[in-house]
């Protein structure tokens, strides 16, 4: 600071009096080559996104009284010596002792380390969040924390109705236990919160009123199917006690229906053909007679046609003799005259009695040879029993022996038959008796809403509650979207351009890194270039030994520097950001700027494309430290 008061710099490289060791004044670039422009360096990038580890308060000195008070140890006295056998037995003793096995020493165990006190009103936090905040924007914004509360108790209202919708479907419609089904409705909850807290936290408000319905109308229907679904079981458990009287009215009728088809059904013409196959058996099995033939022989059955023959031909000739004999008393007597057909009504012997009486005699003579016939018959049917007798008491004895083989056969048949119609009456009754789930009380409620009108009303009423509780969530989110954003809104957009812009300025910063190290890759490569070229026009340049240049072709100042040029290059090449600043003026303060790294060396300009001999690359101070 000079004597008016302003502050002066030194540029002109000279050393400071009142500083004489200040180092700045031997090299006035040194902030040139000590800065490195922000993004160019990945580990500086890194350690922006790296966690910041917890810094470890140091121990408390340790007081001095302490440590002085700790006594010293004293000084082992010097051993006696003692005598050899003496120290030979203690050592054999010591070795033959038994050593008792030292227990391992329980390291302490270390103090829980004690737990923070939770903020106050982390308990109406925690709600909001679970109403649809987020965390860190909601402490920004602590005024919207109420807002965010009332949501979460509509949404777990909503989820509470839903549990129970989802507890009275599985034990009254799927016949669940109670033990399995609580569970259940408590995932169903979860699912049913979570799912409105999704459909009401992505709504945004808008003054837009399409836009407020394109918003709402999904959101809505989603919500709708939630809703029939969840009130249907509610209003099948409110109306329980009529549903079930339905149900079982319907179920009964339903039986007798179902009994009336099995009777007529498959297993009951099964059973009634076993049952009638093991009754023939079993009386073959009695008679030796097989249902449908006759053990009767030839002779036998013609006999039997004979008297059977003849026996009706003497009934119809005894009705011929009754009604002559008739005849002949009316003719005789005059009794039944009119009444008998043929009689003429005179009394006393003539020609009309004669007449009758002639055949009378005829018809008992022909009555008295069927007689003949039939004994005759009779005769032979006794000849012909007597003579097959013999013949077919072998045959009666092979068909019961054949009856009785297949009667077990035939019983197993029976018990299958007779078991089939059981299980098929079984599963009939047991199907009517078990259809009480939850399309049977469906059906029942939509038959007892069309008997009473009553009914259906209350019907519709309870359902559209339950349908409103469901609905609640996304309806009170619609209302409240209408009109400007909120803070909390504001809030989030804020934060989502904040992260925005995070992500873009680490892409810049990645994209620089790149950058700056293609650069110096090139810087390599050019500098690489300029030595390899530099020594090709020195090489062809420099006068060889037999023919020593003459007066007239001497060489330039700047041929005859040419080896202490080349010899020179590395530390031109290093002090080449001196030579560059070496050419301001000394009359102003002038600091040089840096550039963003690679720009010099990625786009070079014409002068400082080809670097002349002994500059590896002027323009870049990364050149300098390669």
């Amino acid at each position: 600071m000079d004597s008016q008061g302003r502050i002066a710099f030194d540029v002109d490289g000279q050393n400071d009096p009142a500083n004489p060791a200040d180092p700045t004044a031997e090299d006035p670039f040194i902030f040139v080559r000590d800065y490195t422009p922000a993004g160019s360096d990945p580990a500086a990038a890194e350690a922006e996104t790296a966690p910041v580890e917890p810094v470890v308060p140091p121990r408390p000195p340790v007081p001095e009284a302490a440590t002085s008070a700790a006594p010293e140890p004293a000084e082992a006295a010097p051993e006696t010596p003692a005598s050899a056998p003496a120290d030979a037995e203690a050592v054999f003793a010591a070795a033959e002792a038994p050593v008792a096995p030292s227990r391992p020493v329980k390291p302490p165990k270390q103090p829980k380390a004690p737990r923070e006190p939770r903020p106050q009103g982390w308990f109406w936090r925690r709600l909001a969040i679970l109403g649809g905040a987020d965390g860190a924007i909601l402490d920004r914004v602590p005024s919207e924390q109420p807002r965010f509360v009332q949501m979460f108790f509509v949404l777990a209202g909503t989820a509470l109705v839903s549990a129970l919708s989802m507890l009275f479907a599985l034990t009254t419609g799927v016949q669940v236990l109670v033990w399995i089904a609580v569970p259940l409705a408590v995932v169903w909850a979860l699912l049913i919160f979570n799912l409105d807290r999704f459909l009401t936290s992505t709504m945004r408000s808008t003054r837009s009123v399409w836009r407020l319905l394109g918003l709402a109308l999904p959101r809505v229907l989603m919500a709708a199917i939630i809703g029939f679904v969840v009130a249907e079981p509610i209003v099948l458990q409110a109306f329980h006690n009529d549903i079930a009287r339905e149900v079982t009215a319907t179920n009964l009728v339903q039986a007798q229906s179902d009994q009336k088809a099995v009777a007529t059904g498959p297993e009951k013409k099964a059973l009634d053909a076993a049952s009638q196959r093991l009754a023939d058996l079993q009386n073959q099995a009695s008679t030796g007679i097989v249902k449908g033939t006759s053990s009767d022989s030839a002779s036998q059955k013609a006999a039997q046609d004979t008297v059977a023959k003849v026996t009706a031909q003497m009934a119809d000739q005894q009705k011929v003799i009754d009604q002559a004999r008739a005849l002949y008393q009316c003719e005789l007597t005059g009794q039944g005259a009119g009444t008998v057909p043929g009689c003429t009504g005179v009394q006393g012997d003539g020609a009309s009695s004669t007449a009758a009486k002639s055949q009378l005699d005829q018809a008992q003579q022909t009555y008295d040879a069927l007689a003949a016939q039939l004994r005759q018959a009779n005769a032979d049917l006794e000849s012909a029993d007597s003579s097959s007798k013999s013949a077919t008491s072998a045959s009666e004895a092979q068909n019961r022996q054949q009856a009785k083989d297949q009667i077990p056969t035939a019983e197993q048949a029976y018990k299958t038959a007779l078991d089939a119609y059981n299980a098929r009456a079984a599963d009939v009754a047991g199907t009517n008796a078990g259809a009480v789930g939850l399309l049977s009380q469906i059906s029942a409620l939509d038959r007892l809403s069309a008997k009473e009108p009553v009914l259906g009303f209350a019907h519709w009423l309870i359902a559209a509650l339950f349908f409103m509780i469901e609905l609640l969530p996304v309806i009170v989110k619609v209302l409240t979207s209408w009109g400007d954003p909120s803070l909390y809104e504001k809030a989030e957009a804020i934060a989502k351009q904040v992260e925005l812009d995070r992500v873009t300025s680490k892409g810049y910063r990645d994209r620089a890194a790149i950058i700056a190290e293609e650069a110096r890759h090139r810087a390599f490569a050019d500098a690489h270039e300029a030595e390899t070229a530099s020594a090709a026009a020195h090489t062809s340049e420099s006068p060889t030994p037999a023919e020593p240049p003459t007066s007239a072709e001497s060489p330039t100042p700047a041929e005859s520097s040419a080896p202490s040029d080349l010899a020179a290059t590395p530390a031109q090449v290093a002090a080449e950001p001196h030579r560059a600043q070496g050419a301001v003026s000394s009359g102003a303060a002038s600091w040089p700027v840096p550039a963003h790294p690679g720009v010099a060396s990625a786009h070079p300009a014409p002068g400082s494309a080809r670097p002349a001999p002994g500059s590896a690359h002027p323009t870049s101070p990364e050149t300098a430290r390669v």
